[in-house]
């Protein structure tokens, strides 16, 4: 069949394969809106803070405000992505963080409580609407990423989708920051905050338009809650693959987490201003999506573990060479290494998830990559913002390169099965 056929299989070596599919091409621009969005609104709210308090902690802090109630939720949301329609979740989950874009948008406006952005105390309700925020990223985790692949008419586009939809991810990643950092300078932050809600309420209407899917069929019995929430650790715990993989991404965003830090090197060390810091914030996710491109015309196959594991340790390379960095423009180069060399494992990670797991157990198994991964950015931010607070930022931010090397070293004497891992046709 011709790839251009909804209906059938892509035909060999098409890098548009899933493109080509109406309701994957609303997801994308729906999830597109979403993360251009939620990067200028997490901008924003970083910037606002950091302005209000000139306190590195109170960085980590946004990233814990965030990662608790997404890891609190996230067993109970991959359960119930696997027990109700996953776009109701998704369009659910949606309308939540519309209102919080709407709540942080009232707070900074001189009509809301505006009039207070000079007391400490005007920080307090931002980590409340992040809080809240995170619940709702909590349930969308799951619910998102197991219904992208009920969208696809056969496996055979899964590949193709998952490189798309990291590619997209990357490109709004890019997007986001730049735009964020025009709109502080040129608007200020209450209208970066009116900017962020209309975005979102377009992302909002493109889920709407996407067509829903019933679950797929249970293979036998219907666990209770409990197991059923449990069935999605043990489902990874018993995969060295997929655990190694898990493991190795968690421990590398852990403690590579320079990007909370951003704030302080723009203000502090590289003197660059709210526009350079949307530069900086911009630069990883460049690298990320040039390196997605890539892959979509070259895809991962031999030895695809071991090209896991050396660029890993060049992103913790990359990350010790940007906290020692006086340069802007070298800064930026870095940070766009970090990038490139973290989306490959970000491709490998997910190619194996979906590949791997039964698609009725994709949103418990979601949860739990939600835990390891999606978490672990906000639990790195905070352990960034603490270990800048104790040993001083760029002394924090080499320690977390050296520790992501650990890891590698660590993975790669361990993980037998990841370390010579094949993936597709040599």
């Amino acid at each position: 069949m011709l790839p251009s056929d909804p209906g059938g299989a892509p035909a060999a070596h098409d890098p548009y394969a899933a493109l080509r599919l109406p309701d994957f091409r609303r997801l994308v621009s729906a999830k597109t809106l979403l993360t251009v969005a939620t990067r200028v609104q997490g901008l924003v709210v970083s910037w606002q803070i950091f302005k209000l308090t000139n306190n590195p902690l109170a960085l980590g802090l946004i990233g814990l405000a965030e990662a608790i109630p997404s890891i609190v939720v996230s067993l109970y949301a991959g359960y119930v992505a696997d027990s109700v329609r996953r776009k109701n979740i998704v369009v659910a989950a949606m309308a939540v963080l519309f209102l919080c874009a709407v709540a942080l948008a009232a707070f900074a406006s001189p009509y809301g409580i505006g009039f207070l952005a000079k007391d400490s105390l005007y920080t307090l309700p931002l980590y409340g609407v992040i809080f809240v925020s995170g619940i709702a990223r909590g349930f969308m985790g799951p619910a998102l990423f197991s219904f992208m692949p009920q969208l696809l008419p056969d496996r055979a586009f899964l590949s193709n989708a998952i490189t798309w939809n990291s590619t997209t991810y990357q490109a709004a990643s890019v997007l986001g920051p730049a735009i964020g950092g025009y709109l502080i300078a040129h608007l200020g932050v209450a209208d970066s905050y009116v900017v962020t809600t209309v975005l979102l309420a377009f992302a909002l209407f493109q889920f709407l338009r996407i067509a829903g899917r019933p679950l797929p069929p249970m293979e036998g019995e219907r666990l209770n809650l409990k197991d059923s929430v449990l069935s999605g650790l043990r489902f990874i715990f018993s995969n060295q693959l997929v655990l190694a993989a898990l493991s190795l991404d968690m421990f590398a965003v852990l403690f590579g987490g320079a990007i909370a830090l951003l704030p302080v090197f723009a203000s502090d060390i590289l003197k660059v201003g709210p526009t350079g810091f949307g530069h900086l914030e911009a630069a990883p996710a460049v690298g990320s999506v040039l390196m997605a491109v890539v892959l979509t015309y070259f895809p991962l196959r031999k030895h695809a573990g071991r090209k896991l594991l050396w660029a890993v340790a060049g992103f913790g390379a990359a990350t010790i060479g940007f906290a020692l960095s006086k340069n802007f423009v070298l800064s930026l180069g870095l940070l766009f290494l970090t990038g490139a060399f973290d989306s490959v494992s970000v491709i490998v990670r997910s190619t194996l998830i979906h590949t791997f797991t039964p698609e009725y157990m994709k949103g418990r198994v979601s949860a739990v990559n939600n835990i390891f991964i999606g978490s672990s950015n906000e639990i790195g931010a905070f352990e960034s913002g603490l270990a800048a607070r104790i040993m001083g930022t760029v002394p924090s931010v080499v320690f977390g390169g050296v520790m992501t090397l650990l890891v590698v070293a660590v993975t790669t004497w361990k993980a037998d099965k990841l370390r010579r891992l094949e993936m597709g046709n040599k």
